[in-house]
């Protein structure tokens, strides 16, 4: 059973078709990429797979049970997570703050503990701590714990974003253009992160990106989008020679600079 199958889902805003029949099949620990022009329908892909928009028609399941049209908390909590292509931390909290407020989707000591400062609350939010703690700390960030999260630099602002993301504990991981803005150095470490991420993690990742060398650096099977449809599937190798995408999307040139 796929971790994710998604199945012909269509979104129509008006008389504008941004997604047609579009279908989508992970299996859990790979690393698939989600490509193509801008306007070709990714985001709006991502958004249908995290709640924030309802497929017109179609289905989309989640680890067997369908997931279309319910609301971004409710699949959060079946085990879904993402960033964003801008990215949307809590500016004015704290980098600890930050990660503390999503953990706080598996930890829940109740309102009546929560209320009277209870055991339950106390081991809640001291598990929450040591839980974030962890996670900052294995992306290098544990040293700005008390900083606020708009202080750090534009790469520390998107490696917090993806470890809050984690802190949901998620089965899926949805990164939308990861490396946008960063320098060539931030990008080869960021592709050493998702690498990792799979193994440390346990978890399955599908990014939308436009840097070709991330892509295909970090992704085993790529899906590209045009116009709302997808138009390849397959490994880096065979979308990098596919000539539908090289027309729509990489050029003779771009395809030539990923060529083994």
């Amino acid at each position: 059973m796929p971790v994710l199958d998604v199945q012909e889902c269509t979104k129509q805003f008006g008389g504008l078709t941004a997604v047609n029949q579009f279908t989508l099949q992970i299996e859990t620990g790979e690393v698939v990429g989600l490509i193509g022009p801008n306007g070709a329908g990714k985001t709006t892909a991502f958004n249908l797979l995290t709640g924030v928009y309802a497929p017109t028609s179609g289905d989309i399941l989640f680890q067997g049970k369908s997931i279309a049209g319910r609301k971004p908390h409710q699949i959060a909590a079946c085990g879904i997570a993402r960033t964003f292509q801008n990215i949307r931390l809590f500016s004015t909290m704290t980098v600890l703050d930050n990660i503390r407020t999503a953990t706080r989707l598996n930890y829940r000591p109740g309102l009546a503990s929560a209320i009277v400062r209870g055991k339950a609350f106390t081991q809640a939010e001291s598990e929450s701590t040591e839980r974030a703690r962890q996670l900052l700390e294995r992306f290098d960030l544990l040293k700005y714990e008390d900083f606020y999260a708009k202080n750090l630099a534009y790469g520390e602002q998107r490696r917090l974003e993806i470890a809050r993301a984690l802190a949901t504990q998620p089965k899926l991981l949805l990164l939308d253009e990861p490396a946008a803005g960063m320098n060539p150095q931030e990008k080869q470490d960021l592709m050493k992160q998702i690498r990792d991420l799979r193994e440390d993690f346990g978890v399955t990742i599908l990014l939308i990106e436009h840097d070709m060398k991330v892509v295909m650096g970090v992704c085993e099977r790529i899906v590209v989008l045009d116009y709302g449809q997808v138009i390849a599937r397959g490994t880096p190798a065979e979308i990098r020679t596919n000539p539908k995408v090289i027309e729509a999307y990489l050029g003779e040139a771009d395809a030539a600079d990923h060529a083994p």
